[in-house]
């Protein structure tokens, strides 16, 4: 009689296929089956008793494993049985969280170990429990921020906690104040109209001196003047002592928005208080020809990043931008004078693993390059595009991964364009921009 003939099993795609995965001791108390099963998404049933699980100082394993008992292995079927979908789910999503967040390469491991015993050195500024174990993680929760997880847009949702219901508008500023009617004179007007705005501060990054104060509109809102240190471009994300929301409009100088689409954007940003939410939209998409990442502005209904010249965004991202970005990156953006609102976006996703958010479309928005034969204008420098190239794919390197994501999402107001009398719709001028 012949033998039977065995089935063959791909290994990979059975871990992958599998709500749970036996993670017994090998030669030691550990295995390496326990980071496989991370990898997979698969629930690791640990049995090795006196095993103590990495990080777990800081990572609540019961959130992401079954901790068996070794000495029970014919417990271990009704056990798992006993799990309920909801749990498995919940499990399965932590261990994909925590692999992502600290296992997925070496030098996250690295990194993890590092923060972990700089919170044991400097325990009075040290991250809890919930950071450590609720996205996006530990290592981009900077405890020299804040060691309240409130102060984080990413726990809003988790502790029930809603944002400040007011902005402050930062003006990134680079050309001489010329007149009254200056584009920046006019922002100023529209966006202190608005009943959110808190105040509103300008970032002088221009080689002229500082225009003195009664230049400036007068205004309902603090208006604060701010003259850069080092004028570089990099410089407009520094998380300035002056802004106490928890909300920031980003705007470059030369924007158009009136008081209706600010309003609008800050009530939706409100709902999505850990992405980007604004107007001017942009893609990447990947060439495979020469298998690299491309930028591009072109009009369509997908879009992957907003750009910071008319956005909203939580300040903790000024904060995490100027601290968390390495020193190299941030003077190429300064060197190319280009690419701070695409590395800003780079950032964003990266943490939230989400898209920004595009608000009413306008196409009337536009860098308008003011004085395009200006040596003054980055608009005007031929090779602006082809840098942005450049930046996508250096951007791409630092991180090991392209975090950007695709949307075809976008809010419009209620009633936006339908055909129905104006005097029903709240917000009237954005449809007669």
């Amino acid at each position: 009689c012949c033998p039977p003939r065995r089935s063959k099993f791909d290994y990979q795609e059975l871990l992958h296929n599998s709500s749970f995965c036996l993670v017994p001791r090998g030669r030691r108390l550990g295995s390496f089956r326990f980071l496989e099963a991370l990898q997979a998404a698969c629930i690791p049933v640990i049995l090795s008793n006196g095993w103590e699980l990495p990080f777990s100082e800081v990572i609540d394993w019961r959130k992401a494993a079954i901790i068996g008992d070794e000495r029970l292995l014919l417990q271990v079927p009704s056990i798992t049985r006993s799990v309920g979908r909801d749990r498995i789910l919940a499990l399965r999503q932590q261990t994909q969280f925590l692999w992502d967040a600290y296992f997925s390469s070496v030098t996250k491991i690295v990194l993890t170990t590092l923060e972990i015993i700089h919170d044991r050195v400097d325990s009075h500024v040290s991250r809890n429990r919930l950071l450590w174990n609720s996205l996006p993680g530990g290592l981009y929760a900077l405890p020299q921020y804040s060691t309240d997880p409130a102060q984080f847009p990413f726990y809003y949702a988790i502790l029930g906690k809603s944002p400040s219901q007011q902005f402050t508008a930062v003006i990134h500023t680079v050309t001489p104040l010329q007149s009254q009617i200056s584009p920046v004179v006019k922002l100023i007007i529209a966006v202190a109209k608005s009943k959110f705005c808190a105040q509103i501060v300008v970032l002088w990054n221009c080689d002229k001196p500082l225009p003195p104060r009664n230049k400036w509109p007068s205004t309902s809102v603090p208006l604060t003047v701010i003259e850069g240190q080092t004028k570089m471009m990099s410089s407009r994300f520094s998380p300035h002592d002056v802004i106490l929301t928890d909300a920031i409009l980003s705007l470059d100088e030369d924007s158009v928005l009136s008081t209706n689409e600010v309003d609008f954007a800050f009530l939706v940003w409100q709902s999505f208080p850990e992405r980007i939410v604004g107007y001017p939209a942009r893609s990447h998409y990947w060439d495979s020809l020469r298998s690299r990442w491309g930028y591009t502005s072109k009009w369509t209904n997908d879009y992957s990043m907003v750009l910071t010249g008319a956005a909203f965004y939580h300040r903790y991202y000024h904060y995490l931008f100027t601290h968390y970005v390495p020193a190299s990156l941030l003077t190429m953006v300064d060197h190319m004078a280009n690419c701070e609102d695409i590395l800003m976006n780079f950032l964003v996703s990266a943490v939230t693993k989400q898209p920004p958010i595009k608000v009413t479309q306008k196409k009337q928005y536009k860098e308008t390059m003011m004085s395009q034969g200006s040596k003054s204008s980055r608009w005007a420098d031929p090779d602006h595009f082809a840098q942005r190239q450049t930046c996508m794919n250096a951007f791409s390197h630092w991180l090991g991964f392209m975090p950007l994501v695709h949307s075809q999402m976008r809010l419009d107001p209620v009633l936006f364009r339908d055909q129905v009398s104006i005097l029903r719709k709240k917000y009237r001028d954005i449809e007669k921009l």
